[in-house]
Formats: structure tokens, sequence, C-alpha cells
């Protein structure tokens, strides 16, 4: 790759980073906002469901706006608006302003994220290079969550505020790195084509609908809970239906007639649930059982960020020697085994004990993540790449809020007591959910180790060499 690709792909996956360091830095920083804002357990629960509902909700809209207006404007754009909201979560003083500024946060990362990934699946040609390019923003991506709950927890022993303000710094340099570096492109003709605004309203609102729906399943009554998702579902009818007879749909049905898009959406979404779900259950396990420090359980956590070494320099060589199919296939497997590892866990399990299921877990990431984007964009028209990447961003996200509420309500329901071993069997029910959905990914992970008749490729997912009809 040029210089210029190595900016632009540097400015990209600073963006992702940012992104992951975000999340990752709140998620351990709750408790200290809680006692200083004096929020209750409800209002605490919002200031992470409305980044959830922001991100999830807005994200295929955000990635076919990319399409339509131009992928460095709105990547440019959203950087700006996540650095100053970010800024405003810092200075809040009521939990009603720092729910709000995380809900804007999370709009702008579901507009600014797809953006990224589309300039790197447009900018880079189909094969080798593009492989490259993006297991290296892949680990980057994973890196920024890993190296978050560390600089987290690190962060808010010195004061809450810093969560906010660190990635401010961090996009205040990226911006200027991406009005350099990322090459500015025609906008878009769209002489006398129309903006589907009734499909981005009703696939909007039915994306939120749902993801609020499984988000709050756990601490709903069911009558609610089964009402968001009725609701979601019927918008999401009525999206379709209007797709149909869009004469320019926001996203065009015959996209999911690609078998290795599908795919590779699906089992992102399953991967994302079980991975969610687990390490939320690990780390209610070593604080709440074990009374370890935040900061004792990012430190232990880490170890599953090996993926961010692993990405750019073991799976670029396993994709080029196995394919991206059985690759997937591999880390699918592997989190499976990851997760089923630690259902023995003990109330005294020393550290070495729990290693073997957390290091397992970072190379079935390293092997799963990035050539499930690749697989998902790949075969992709160039005008199609922003609604590509919003579709896979979408699946994982829905798929990290159901395995979230999945291992809450089971954990809940399992729970019979305070004392250690309610707890302890509470945990144990719960990695079953993590488990189930590791073993449904591996079946739709073997559904690509077919051979394509008439093509020379080993599996339909590895190459897409037999597109779905545009």
């Amino acid at each position: 790759m040029t210089g210029r690709d190595w900016g632009v792909l540097l400015v990209l996956c600073g963006a992702i980073f940012l992104e992951g360091i975000d999340v990752a830095m709140l998620n351990v920083a709750l408790p200290s906002i809680r006692a200083d804002l004096g929020l209750s357990t409800g209002s605490l629960q919002w200031v992470m469901s409305a980044y959830v509902l922001g991100y999830g909700g807005f994200m295929l809209l955000g990635g076919r706006a990319a399409d339509l207006f131009g992928r460095r404007r709105m990547f440019t754009f959203w950087l700006l608006v996540f650095l100053l909201f970010s800024g405003l979560g810092g200075f809040a003083t009521d939990g009603w302003m720092l729910i709000v500024a995380r809900f804007v946060t999370g709009v702008a990362a579901a507009f600014m994220t797809p953006a990224g990934l589309s300039i790197i699946t447009a900018g880079f040609e189909e094969g080798p290079r593009r492989n490259k390019a993006l297991l290296f923003y892949s680990g980057t991506a994973a890196g920024g969550f890993s190296i978050g709950l560390v600089v987290g927890g690190l962060l808010t022993s010195v004061g809450w505020r810093w969560v906010f303000f660190v990635p401010v710094l961090l996009a205040a340099l990226i911006l200027p790195a991406a009005l350099a570096f990322v090459p500015k492109s025609a906008r878009p003709d769209r002489t006398g084509q129309s903006f589907d605004v009734l499909g981005g309203v009703t696939v909007t609102a039915a994306i939120v609908l749902l993801v609020l729906g499984v988000e709050r399943a756990s601490h709903s009554g069911a009558g609610a809970t089964i009402g968001t998702l009725a609701a979601g579902l019927a918008l999401l009818a009525a999206f379709v239906a209007v797709e149909r007879r869009a004469a320019e749909p926001l996203v065009r049905l015959g996209i999911f007639r690609n078998g290795p898009l599908v795919r590779a959406n699906l089992a992102g979404l399953l991967f994302a649930a079980g991975f969610f779900g687990f390490q939320f259950l690990v780390v209610l396990y070593l604080q709440e059982l074990r009374g370890w420090s935040t900061l004792e359980t990012s430190f232990a956590m880490l170890v599953i960020g090996i993926d961010a070494v692993l990405s750019p320099l073991l799976t670029p060589k396993l994709v080029d020697r196995f394919g991206n199919a059985r690759v997937i296939f591999g880390g699918l497997f592997l989190a499976a085994v990851a997760y089923a590892l630690f259902l023995p866990v003990g109330a005294d399990w020393t550290y070495p004990a729990m290693f073997p299921s957390l290091i397992v877990l970072g190379l079935a990431f390293s092997l799963a993540y990035g050539p499930l984007t690749i697989v998902a964009t790949e075969g992709v028209k160039e005008e199609e790449q922003g609604l590509a990447g919003g579709l896979l961003y979408t699946f994982f996200q829905f798929g990290a809020a159901l395995g979230l509420s999945a291992v809450t309500a089971v954990n809940v329901a399992a729970t019979e007591g305070t004392s250690p071993t309610a707890m302890l069997d509470g945990y144990r029910s719960a990695l079953w959910v993590p488990v189930g959905t590791a073993l449904a990914a591996v079946l739709i992970g073997a559904l690509g180790l077919r051979r394509v008749p008439g093509s020379p490729a080993t599996a339909a997912v590895t190459r897409a060499e037999n597109p779905a009809p545009r």
C-alpha cells in the first residue's frame, strides 16, 4: 500500500478505535457516575441504553446516507458531532443531560462507523489489499475496546468526567487528519432521484423499537416488552412494503439474495450475542462474587485483546491459505469452546483457571470478526458499500443487545437469594446462553463450507464469486 493508503487507513482505524474505547471506558465508569450525579438504577441504565438505541437504531440509515451523500462528508461531519456531544457528556450535571448526550453520540457513531468502513471497502480494491486493510481495521476496533477497559478504570480513579474528555481529545486529533488524508470524491449523482424518506423513517423507528424491546426485556414487564417488539416488527413489515414499491429504495431488498452476505450477518449477530453476554457475566462474577476492583477486572479481561495483535498479523495468513469460510468457522467454533470452558466455574477459581477461556476467546475473535467483515462487504457494488457496512453493524449491535438481555434474564431467573452459592448458580445457568448462541453461529458458519457448483472456490463465503443478481 502507498503512504496515502496508510494515511487513510490510520485515520479510519483511529475513528473505530475511538468508538471502541468510548464504549468500554463508560462501562467501567458507571458506578462513579451514579454516585456523583445521584442517579437511580433506572436512570443509570438509560445512560447505556440511550447510546445503544442511537447506535443500533440509526446504523442502517447511516450506512445508506454514506452512499447517497458522500462517505467523506458523512464521516467528517458526524465525527465532529461525536466530538461535541462526548464533551457535553463530560460537563453533564444532571442525568437527563448525560442521557441526551449519549443518545446523540450513539447516533453520530451510527453514521460515522459505516461511512468509515465503506471508505475502506470502496477505496481498496477487492482481494488481498482490501482484506489486509479490513483485518487491520477490525483488530484496531477490538484493541480499542480492550484497552478502553483498562484506561477507563485508570481515568475513573482520577474523575469519571475524563472518560468523556479523552475521546474529545482523540477526535480533535483524528478530524484534521481525516480532512488531510481521506480523499475528496464527487458527490454521488442523484439527478432525478428522490430520497426514500418514508423508508428511512420506518426502518429507523423499527430498529429503535426492536433494540429497545430486546435491551429492556430483563428490566421491564412482559407486556411492555412484547408490545414494544410487536410494534417494531409491524414497522419492519411496513418498511419492507415501502421498499417493494419505492422507485429508489433506501435498501434494495435484492441485496438479501446474496447468500454469503446474509450468512455473515446472521453469524455476526449470534457471535456478538455470545461475546457480549459472556463478557458481561465474567465481569459480574469477578466484581460481585469475587469482590475484584474495577481495575483488577479490567486487567483480567485485557487478555481478550490479543485479537488486536493477531488480527493484522496471523489472520491474513490464515485467510490466504484456507479462505474466509474456514477461518470464520474456526473462529466461531473456538468461541463455543471458550464459553464451554467457563461452564464449571467455581466460587474460588484462580485466574489461571479462567485464563484458557479468555485467551481462546481472544483467538476466536481474531479469526471471526475480520473475515466476517470481509464476507459481508464482498461482491457488493461500490454504491452500496455503505449499506452493506450498515447492515453488518446493525446485526452486530442487535446481537449485542440480544445477548446482554438474554443472559441478564436467565441470571435473574436462576438466582435464588444473595448467597455466593445462589449467585454462582445464576452465572452457570446464564453461561449456557453464550454457549447456545455460539453453537448456532457454528451451524451457520458450516453452511459456508459447502462447495459452490461450477466455482473453483472451496466455499461460497470465501470469495463470493457468484454474487446475487442485481
